[in-house]
């Protein structure tokens, strides 16, 4: 039995780590999400980004506003000469005016508005995209703690054969008692690991829920494993080229310089005064004693008024030194985040082959030869050539080495998530071994 046992164990833990088992805490009675689903998800209701989402109102209104005609004015004006002792004169005058752009004022203003509608529809695509990779890294937390909790599994159940060998050999007489008792503060220890396993996941998930916006009661299931490879296609330069090409920040930004730019042309048309036309229907009465008799008259005359401000002491240099600040600012600030974008992609293509590289490691030089070396530990122990000190001790070497490994696992898949942020698209990569689907 004993043999039985021990070579089961590597065979039961190794699958452990490389899949996830229906042992770990379910998510529960609603559908599963793929990674896939939700990403889309959390795009559609995070409350934050929702918020943001709303105020295209606001610059729809700028828009609505900037092509609008000022109102047109109603001039009423009367007089009587009642005051002055000549009751029957008396005078009325209606008219409309209307101010005109000049300088092709509303169409710059249009413009204007244009471009800031665009700066906002590049901020919000940024804020997706910064929401895209962590809601992607809670994803794959997550993912690692189920995984962490089926490691913890295999570990209990392990220490469990363990305990149930040092149990025949103590009814054999082949070990002491003590060896029993110390197998049992094994298995306490393994179920004590799960336990907190089990509350980080919960943690976990908690933080994956809140991202993805979802209403009080509901939890999805989020079935996949960590990915084993990913080959990356591009190398450094293509990558560059990628980020300049859709980093939504530096899109933004530039967006905001060709709005300041335009505000500056704004600014020097406002320095040309608008022009104000005016029409006016008046009509007088007025009275005149003529021998002895006295007679009205009453005469109607339309006239035209054109007004116009003299250009004499302002013509807004003010706006548009203010207009030109603003844009020498944008200007700096895409030179910062244009170098700030590359160094980006530099750190997370580094950091992305730092992760293949300890992952390679593991799965090459050091998986192969501890799952060797519990196998020779557990036949040496079962045969009584070594004592359950070693046993037990191998066994954590075990755990902890493939503890790393679930890391390095972890590492490697985040790297590329913090690399297609930086990029500001998904990559298409090779991947073998394994899906987060």
């Amino acid at each position: 039995m004993g043999t039985t046992v021990f070579a089961r164990g590597p065979q039961l833990l190794v699958p452990a780590i490389l899949c996830l088992l229906a042992s770990a805490p379910a998510w529960a009675e609603t559908p599963p999400l793929t990674l896939p689903d939700v990403v889309a998800f959390s795009l559609q209701n995070n409350g934050d980004l929702k918020s943001f989402r709303e105020e295209k109102g606001i610059r729809e209104a700028g828009t609505t506003r900037a092509g609008l005609l000022p109102n047109p004015t109603l001039e009423l004006e009367g007089g009587t000469g009642a005051l002055t002792g000549s009751s029957a004169e008396n005078s009325l005058s209606l008219g409309v005016s209307q101010e005109f752009f000049l300088a092709g004022q509303r169409r710059k203003r249009l413009t204007l508005a244009e471009r800031e509608l665009e700066m906002y529809r590049w901020q919000v695509a940024d804020r997706e995209r910064l929401l895209r990779e962590e809601v992607k890294t809670a994803f794959y937390d997550a993912i690692l703690a189920q995984q962490q909790i089926s490691l913890a599994d295999r570990s209990v159940e392990l220490n469990r054969q363990l305990l149930d060998v040092t149990k025949e050999r103590l009814a054999a007489g082949d070990i002491p008692e003590l060896e029993m008792n110390l197998a049992k503060v094994e298995l306490a220890r393994g179920e004590g690991a799960r336990i907190d396993a089990e509350k980080a996941l919960i943690q976990k998930q908690a933080k994956l829920l809140t991202l993805m916006g979802l209403p009080p009661g509901e939890s999805p299931g989020i079935p996949g494993t960590l990915k084993f490879e990913i080959t990356m296609t591009k190398n450094l330069v293509e990558l560059k080229q990628l980020a300049h090409q859709n980093r939504p920040d530096v899109k933004a930004l530039e967006a905001e310089k060709s709005r300041n730019e335009s505000d500056i042309i704004l600014a020097q048309a406002y320095g040309v005064p608008n022009l104000t036309a005016g029409l006016a229907v008046k009509r007088d009465t007025t009275t005149m004693e003529i021998g002895g008799i006295e007679g009205k008259d009453t005469a109607y005359t339309i006239g035209v008024k054109l007004s116009i401000p003299l250009p004499v002491f302002d013509r807004n240099p003010a706006g548009v030194q203010e207009a030109r600040t603003r844009r020498n600012s944008s200007e700096s600030r895409l030179s910062a985040a244009t170098r700030n974008a590359e160094r980006d992609v530099e750190t997370a293509y580094a950091g992305y082959l730092n992760s293949e590289k300890v992952l390679s490691l593991y799965r090459v030089n050091i998986i192969p030869q501890l799952e060797e070396n519990l196998q020779l530990t557990q036949e040496a122990y079962r045969l009584g050539e070594v004592g359950i000190l070693t046993v037990i001790q191998e066994q954590k070497n075990f755990f902890e080495v493939n503890e790393g490994y679930l890391a390095a696992l972890h590492d490697h898949q985040l790297a590329l998530v913090k690399l297609e942020s930086a990029v500001g698209t998904e990559l298409n990569c090779t991947i073998i071994g394994g899906t987060s689907e």
